[in-house]
């Protein structure tokens, strides 16, 4: 019994002298120690300036042919050779293909004779294309013509006579008879020489005919190209529209767009393009020369389209993000990147008030690798720290020399 109350006397004694050492380290102790430090940090302040953004809008397409064709022939023939093949380049003007032209030579010379043919009824040279042709001047109307002044004159005589006397009524009637004659006689003239007019023009047009059929003979390039597909080998008949090989523009390229039906508004000619294609460093510049009048229904995008300078190494089809600058200098509030704090995906800055640093939730929109875009909680002309490391909100700072603000780019 003795034994049990000693112990309990001993652990009391404990206790109370762990209580005595506990608060005398209370009273030791700074009052208010759990509220975080207190002691000033130096820190470097700059002010958040306005400049000069350029405002893009990313969107993506592919890289088309400028121009393609699929190239026929206008006469139907046996194809006799053909000058190139896949991957070809060529320049406007340039032999593609050749049918067999024997046939269509033999039209030129029979078109030719017929030619010929209708000048001669026309008394003029077998080389006379001059095509100019007066009928009064023709062999047939001059012919006509005397025989219908004979008859004129003759007329006229025998009516003098009879109203004297001396010819019988039935003599002047078949003057009159004769002189109808001849003027019909006249007219019939006229009217075979403009037929033979007629005629001639038509073999004229006949000739010409057969002439650009035997050019059409001949497949030539339209625009300066590149052989995407040969359709056709030598040896082959071909019917006229007979398909023989597709070509493409290569340089420039059509870069064609799609921009969202929220960015539309935003675009129009004349605005610059930078695009990049994956798997190359390079980027390429041009500006929007066509946009399409209306919004695409099935995709609710709008087509826009640019031409691109070809090195060689673009090739239609090809996939490309670009960028379509919408304003060149937008007027806008920013701060340098490394007074920029991000914890957690929340973006945050330090300022100075009453002494403390006190932290600003803000948004950025355009990064750069020196300054950052602020769109809110923040005043141009506010300091911002820099370099804030570890520094919590309500520590005491103390400022430094003030940084000298990036300028502002245009």
């Amino acid at each position: 019994m003795a034994r049990t109350f000693g112990n309990v006397l001993s652990t009391g004694l404990l206790a109370g002298a762990l209580l005595a050492t506990s608060a005398c380290r209370d009273h030791s102790s700074p009052k208010g120690s759990s509220g975080g430090p207190k002691e000033a940090r130096s820190a470097s302040v700059t002010p958040a300036i306005s400049r000069n953004v350029e405002r893009t809008i990313t969107v993506f397409g592919s890289f088309m042919a400028r121009e393609q064709a699929t190239l026929s022939t206008k006469v139907a023939g046996r194809l006799s050779s053909v000058s190139v093949d896949l991957g070809s380049a060529v320049s406007a003007g340039d032999e593609l293909a050749r049918i067999e032209p024997h046939d269509y030579e033999l039209r030129v010379r029979q078109a030719l004779a017929a030619l010929s043919q209708a000048r001669a009824r026309l008394g003029l040279a077998p080389d006379d294309d001059s095509g100019k042709v007066d009928p009064e001047q023709t062999s047939l109307v001059r012919q006509a013509q005397a025989v219908l002044r004979e008859a004129s004159a003759n007329r006229d005589r025998i009516a003098r006579l009879q109203t004297q006397g001396v010819i019988s009524q039935a003599e002047l009637d078949s003057a009159e008879a004769a002189f109808t004659i001849a003027d019909n006689r006249y007219q019939v003239a006229l009217e075979e020489i403009r037929q033979s007019i007629a005629m001639l023009e038509q073999r004229q047009v006949e000739h010409d005919i057969a002439e650009q059929q035997l050019t059409d003979t001949v497949l030539r390039a339209p625009f300066e190209a590149s052989v995407q597909e040969r359709r056709s080998s030598p040896g082959e008949y071909l019917r006229a529209g007979d398909p023989v090989m597709t070509l493409v523009q290569m340089n420039p390229l059509r870069l064609r767009l799609e921009v969202s039906e929220r960015d539309a508004p935003l675009v129009s000619a004349g605005l610059s393009v930078r695009a990049w294609v994956e798997g190359m460093d390079e980027k390429r510049v041009g500006n929007i020369l066509r946009v399409s009048p209306a919004i695409d229904p099935q995709r609710r995008v709008l087509f826009v389209e640019s031409d691109i300078a070809n090195d060689g190494r673009l090739h239609p089809g090809m996939f490309a993000r670009a960028e379509i600058v919408v304003k060149n200098a937008d007027p806008t509030l920013t701060v340098p990147t490394n007074a920029i704090v991000t914890f957690a995906g929340i973006e945050k800055v330090f300022v100075i008030a009453d002494g403390k640093a006190a932290e600003r939730v803000i948004t950025t929109g355009v990064r750069q690798e020196d300054w950052a875009e602020v769109l809110e909680n923040l005043k141009v002309g506010e300091s911002v720290i820099v370099n804030p490391g570890k520094l919590q909100n309500g520590q005491p700072v103390e400022t430094a020399r003030p940084e000298k603000p990036a300028q502002p780019t245009s």
